[in-house]
């Protein structure tokens, strides 16, 4: 397997979850992460703990992981940031990560989705500038 192919596996392992959905949870996912990469094109996408995607910048931006009732998107560093438009619906209670939970027919803001991308990404980069 070459450079290449191991770069390209998560994002493989990716569209293969998104199909094999094959429901609104596959058709939400695919949308979050068009709209992770509109927000961030050098995002790095990685497969982990079993199966969960990641977008990755200097650090782990989010995650996406797929419920029975819910797409759930879990950025770890949550809590630090603005959310002006009050995406952040889930893990609340915690110091660190917040989530957004998308149910079935839920619109998604997507100019407010891709400022928390460029929040996190922003946040994940101004800590490794300081190091």
């Amino acid at each position: 397997m070459s450079a290449t192919d191991t770069a390209e596996a998560p994002s493989r392992l990716i569209d293969a979850r998104i199909a094999e959905l094959g429901d609104w949870r596959g058709e939400t996912l695919a949308r979050l992460r068009a709209l992770i990469h509109e927000a961030d094109p050098e995002v790095v996408e990685e497969w982990k703990w079993r199966g969960v995607p990641v977008w990755s910048h200097a650090g782990i931006l989010c995650t996406g992981e797929t419920y029975k009732a819910v797409v759930k998107m879990t950025f770890a560093k949550g809590a630090s940031l603005p959310d002006p438009a009050g995406l952040f619906n889930s893990s609340l209670d915690g110091n660190t990560r917040r989530a957004i939970d998308i149910r079935e027919g839920e619109a998604i803001d997507a100019a407010a989705l891709k400022a928390l991308v460029r929040a996190a990404v922003a946040l994940n980069t101004a800590k490794g500038a300081k190091r």
